[in-house]
């Protein structure tokens, strides 16, 4: 009887040596923070020659440079690799970051930059076109993948810019300029940065829109006009000069 008792005790006594070690690992376990995020909207709008007028797909303009009477019909280009700078600083670089927008609409000229850390930001920095290691990666997806009509097959490189419409002053009536190259001298990629000029916020409760404006019309800043030039479908001097005077008009127009 005693020896059953013994047991008893000893069990007893093991059992709650077992629950308070149990309970001692529960409470010393730190339980993970949930990281602060906030998300922002790097928006392009666009204007038209050197009345800086809004300009649109589908509507006649006359360049003030070449003379030519033009509508644009399409106008695309790759935005990637978009980067945050803080104010210590450092730089926050999103992953995956690859955007295809289309003139066709506000909402498709936005790219929605998610998760990014709460924190205070001075700077943008940002890629016009694709860099030099995706076009050479083969077939990707999103923004990147080959349906959407944005990738030469037969160049192993995606098209950076289309511009395409109307013009009577084109031989054929119509233009179609495809800029595209990534190496050497047919770079038509280009880095900027955009300088906030204050300390911009951003965080759970802080969803800034920054806005650039690009003029479609710096396209001839230096280049002649659809009567020499109407089509463009491979890399070149012609796709370098037109794509980086466009790239290079581009500006921070405001932040909200």
């Amino acid at each position: 009887m005693r020896k059953s008792v013994f047991v008893y005790s000893f069990l007893c006594y093991l059992a709650a040596i077992i629950g308070f070690s149990s309970c001692k690992k529960k409470e010393d376990k730190p339980i993970p923070a949930v990281p602060i995020v906030g998300n922002a909207n790097v928006k392009f709008s666009y204007v038209y020659g050197a009345s800086m007028l809004p300009w649109e797909l589908n509507k006649q303009y006359i360049h003030s440079k070449t003379g030519d009477t033009m509508t644009f019909t399409m106008f695309r280009f790759f935005v990637s690799n978009i980067k945050l700078k803080r104010a210590d600083g450092t730089w926050w670089a999103e992953p995956e970051s690859y955007y295809l927008l289309d003139a066709s609409s506000a909402a498709s000229s936005n790219c929605f930059v998610s998760n990014i850390p709460d924190g205070e930001y001075t700077a943008l920095e940002y890629t016009m076109g694709v860099d030099s290691i995706r076009n050479v990666s083969g077939a990707q997806t999103g923004a990147l993948s080959l349906q959407t009509g944005m990738f030469w097959d037969w160049n192993t490189g995606y098209i950076m810019m289309k511009a395409e419409g109307n013009s009577p002053q084109s031989s054929t009536g119509k233009f179609a300029l495809h800029f595209g190259g990534f190496s050497s001298t047919n770079n038509t990629v280009v880095v900027k940065t955009a300088d906030f000029g204050k300390t911009l916020k951003i965080g759970k409760d802080n969803t800034p829109t920054i806005t650039l404006v690009a003029n479609p019309a710096r396209l001839w800043h230096s280049s002649p006009g659809l009567d020499s030039i109407s089509v463009i479908h491979m890399p070149g001097a012609n796709a370098v000069r037109m794509s980086k005077d466009f790239y290079d008009n581009i500006s921070l127009s405001s932040i909200q």
